[in-house]
This record gives structure tokens, sequence and C-alpha cells, in this order.
């Protein structure tokens, strides 16, 4: 792998006007499902409508832009506009609820949000009127939050008027107000160290973080993506992961803007579509977590597809199992399939497997290090480095290391220490050849289907249901996901609840995916002798209790 490697000072916009340069008249974002095809030089021209819509409607360079919003059409175009006019896109799950979005609103300090009506259950729009009930009784333009006194502006992703938002229609239409000097005095101003995006992730202290990265350290981390498969301007990928993560917006999105690479996006994950998406855009990539290749490979019309044009793409997000990578492999002739491991704060990916590792390294191991970043195995207790083939924690540092925790300067220490080191709170260890295998967490973080579940959280709902006197939340073993979330309670006398109550009550107050599909009642913890829980025993537990979990 090179190494020889200095990082790029350049913002996304200019990543893109480069790509734009070099192929005008090629595809860069297709839907298959609908009549949604833009060339390179079509898809900047939405870009620089929307950018120019926005500074007219006043949207400052350093302000918030959060998204919550599945992967519909307008979504990437709005990444590279906030990009172009140095405001910083604050990506939302998609699956939170009323008191998640509530706290990320407020903690983030967010001036803008850009909503789609709904997903699944969840009434974006009724949620967010609910939060701000001025929006149906104020104008627009002098629009003012009693909860939220940041938030200036509500904007719709798509074309339909609703109350107290301006939608996309309205944005673009603005554009003529801002004139080309303008435009290009503000990127001018820009600083590629300069924040460009946020995302929130929980942490074990309980409360999501803001995880701050620059222009630089996911623009140079998408380049070393993309090339590590030797993507280009051939390449056509298939992308059904969601853009609200890294791995939608930095290894799919970054990644084919640094090379190229034709953008084949699917607004959520459906396995016909993917397929379909495949045989008729001859895509040559597809990225996803382990349960959307099985999925795909289970399905019942999988051999009414060609998988011919597939030479590469990622599999990533949780553990992979070797046998459903060996079928990937076979079955749909993704012979260069890749690895990849990181977290959000590495911007995220450090590690990557790369084409002529064996199929040992490549399943098996997370790959080596990414060219401009430094990666070591400490010693959780003495925090030294340990030799080769011994386990401790996964410390990276480089370019890609986030700017900070928002707002949060103890925990942003707590994650890079002194000497520049992020600690990824995952332990591994790495072979003579320099290949990374994950062994464990030090922290208690879940990974289910590849969203990431800290069981703070979790615990801190749980407490408030009455007669709750204790509760401990960690991963159960799962074939079908990697890990479920358990939920281990101990009641106050006098109280008796089933299974079912507990999930009642989380049931439209949390995210679908917290929710725990298992819960026991216990009387005590297993404890060390210090006194403190042995989480692991519980995941123990709970295998042996549900053991075709």
């Amino acid at each position: 792998m090179t190494t020889d490697f200095a990082p790029r000072n350049v913002t996304i916009g200019q990543l893109l006007d480069e790509t734009v340069q070099k192929y005008p008249k090629q595809d860069a974002v297709v839907y298959t499902d609908r009549n949604f095809r833009l060339t390179w030089e079509e898809f900047s021209e939405e870009v620089d409508n929307t950018a120019k819509g926005l500074m007219a409607h006043g949207v400052k360079k350093g302000e918030k832009v959060a998204v919550w919003a599945t992967n519909v059409p307008h979504w990437i175009t709005l990444q590279f506009a906030t990009a172009k006019i140095g405001a910083i896109l604050l990506t939302v799950n998609t699956a939170y609820r009323e008191k998640e979005l509530e706290y990320l609103l407020m903690h983030s300090e967010a001036e803008n949000i850009f909503l789609i009506d709904s997903y699944r259950e969840i009434d974006y729009l009724q949620t967010l009127y609910t939060l701000v009930p001025e929006l149906k009784t104020q104008s627009r333009e002098n629009f003012k939050s009693e909860r939220f006194p940041h938030l200036k502006r509500v904007f719709f992703l798509g074309q339909e008027k609703h109350r107290g938002m301006f939608s996309l229609p309205e944005i673009t239409a603005l554009a003529y107000m801002i004139s080309d000097e303008e435009y290009k005095e503000r990127q001018a101003s820009l600083d590629p160290h300069d924040v460009v995006n946020m995302q929130y992730t929980s942490g074990t202290t309980g409360f999501p973080k803001g995880v701050q990265l620059s222009h630089a350290s996911i623009g140079n981390n998408g380049y070393w993506i993309g090339k590590n498969q030797n993507l280009s301007s051939k390449d056509r990928l298939c992308l059904p992961v969601p853009l609200f993560h890294c791995f939608g917006c930095v290894l799919g999105v970054l990644a084919c803007v640094n090379h190229g690479t034709t953008m084949v996006t699917l607004e959520t994950f459906d396995a016909v579509q993917i397929m379909a998406s495949i045989d008729q855009e001859k895509c040559t990539a597809l990225y996803g977590v382990p349960t959307m290749y099985i999925a795909i490979l289970e399905h019942p019309l999988f051999t009414r597809f060609d998988y011919s044009s597939l030479r590469t793409g990622i599999m990533a997000g949780s553990p992979c199992p070797v046998a459903i990578m060996k079928e990937v492999i076979e079955k749909m002739n993704m012979r260069e399939i890749t690895i990849c491991y990181g977290l959000t704060e590495a911007s995220p990916v450090m590690t990557q497997t790369v084409l002529g590792d064996s199929l040992r390294q490549m399943t098996e191991t997370t790959g080596r290090p990414m060219a401009g970043i430094e990666l070591i195995i400490l010693d959780p207790e003495t925090y030294e480095e340990l030799p080769r083939n011994e386990i401790g924690e996964v410390c990276c540092r480089g370019y890609n290391v986030m700017k900070g925790y928002y707002k949060d300067e103890k925990a942003t220490e707590n994650a890079i220490d002194k000497n520049k080191w992020l600690h990824s709170g995952d332990l591994g260890v790495m072979d003579d050849e320099g290949y990374l295998t994950i062994t464990g967490r030090l922290k208690d973080m879940i990974i289910r289907g590849g969203e990431n579940i800290y069981p703070r959280e979790i615990e801190e709902f749980i407490y408030t249901i009455d007669g709750v006197s204790d509760v401990q939340v960690a991963g159960v073993p799962s074939e079908k996901f990697g890990e479920e979330v358990g939920a281990f309670i101990i009641l106050k006398e006098g109280f008796s609840y089933q299974p079912e109550d507990i999930k009642d009550f989380c049931r439209g107050k949390i995210s679908r995916y917290k929710i725990p599909k298992y819960v026991v009642f216990l009387a005590s913890y297993p404890m060390t002798a210090s006194g403190k829980i042995q989480k692991y025993k519980l995941r123990e537990m709970a295998a042996e209790i549900y053991p075709n979990a």
C-alpha cells in the first residue's frame, strides 16, 4: 500500500469543481426507480443554484444546516451546496424520534434544518411542528423559536409547500440574487481545515456528541477509500447505505467525487431495487453492511439479475462473516471487494483491505492503515505501545482525526491524547505484516446491523420507567444483525412487569433499532471484586437464555 502521501489541502467544493471539469458529460447521480439522472455538469449547476439560494436566504459561513432525510435526490446536492458556502452539514439519523431530534437541535445550536415528510412510521413534519409550534403561527421571514433560539430557518427537501417552511423551488428561485462575484468571494474565504460536516454519535457517558470533521479530513479520506478500490470515471457505484452516516456521505459520495465515479443512489434499502440497479446500470461496485448482502443473497429473485458487471465495493459496519464474504465474491462477482474499519471521529476509515490481499486477509482482518494515517496498538492500562500480535486499544493519528466534539472539551481530551492519538475504544491486534484484526471493545457499544448503539443512552431512558431500580444494557449475539439490544433490569419491590411492557414503553419514544429485543429481569448483577458490573457476563447470560438469537 502506498504510504508516501501528503494530504491535499482543498475544500469539498474544489474537489467537485475538479471532477466537473474532467468529466462534464458523464453521469454523476442516477436513481433507477424514477426519472432522475444528472451529469456532473448538471449536478454542479444544481449545487451552485442551491448554494446561492441558501446565501440569498441568509445562510452564513459557519452556520449549521441539519438534514433529516432519507437518500432523496437532492441530499447529495445539499452536501456540496453547504460546503461551497462554508456552512456545516449536520446529518440527522433517519430513525430519530422527537426526544432525539430535540436534543440534537438544542445541543448543536443549529440555525437551519431541512427535512422530508416522513420515513416508515415516523412523521417528520408533525414531529417538527410539535417541537416548533411557532412554524404554524409566525411568518417564515421573521421566525423565532422559544425552545430553539438559534433556529432561524426551516426548509422542506422537496417541491411541496408546508406551513412555515421554504421549499426547494423557493430556494433556487432566489439564486439570481447572489452574484457570481459574491459566490466566489464566499468560497475564497474558506479554509480546507474548516469544519464542514458534523455527525452526532452517542457516547458511553450518555448523551450524543457532535463530531466535527473538516473539508481536508473527509476529502482526503474519500480519495483513499476510492483509490483502494481502484475507482475511476468508468465505475458506477450502487449506493444503498444511508447518507447521514459516513458510510454514505464519505465512503460513498466523496470516494465517487474524488474519482469521477457515478453514484447510482437508492432512497432506502430495498434488495430488489439494488439488484435491478446493478443489472440496469451495469454497476461495477456495491456498498453494504453484512445484513444487506445477506438479504440480497437470500432473496428469492436473486438469480433473475445479472451481476457480471460488479467487481469491487465495500462491506463494513459490523464484522463480516467469512461465509458471506465468500458467497459475495463467488455469486456476485465481487472479487475485488474491500473491508473497511474506522469510526466517525476518524473521518471515518483507518484501515482497508486492497486488491491483492489474500482471502484470509480480506475476511479475517480489516486491512492495513490507509496512506497518511499512523496506527498503533496501546496498552489500555499504561498507554504504552504494544508489540505486534498483542491485543490492545486501536489508536490512530493523522489528517483524518476529528477537530473535536462540539462544545465538549473534556470529551475531546478523553478521545484525543496529548500525543494526538485518537483512541477508538476498540480492542485489536496487528500482525507482522501490519494487518489489523478487531477482537473486541473497551467501550460497551453495541453494533446492530451497522448501527452504533450506546447502552448508556437506552439505560437513561429505561430508568424513567416507574419501578425500575437499575438497568444495564448489553449486546446479545445475533446471527442476522451481529448483535441485538438486551436490557437487564432489577425492579423495585412491589413492581412487576413483562418484557413486552418495557418494549411498549420505548415504542414511539426512541428509535426503533434501539428498543431492546430481549428483556431479562434479575435480582442482582454479576460483579467484579471491586464492585464493577461485568457486562460480558450479562451477554453470556443472554446467549444462554436466547440460544437461537
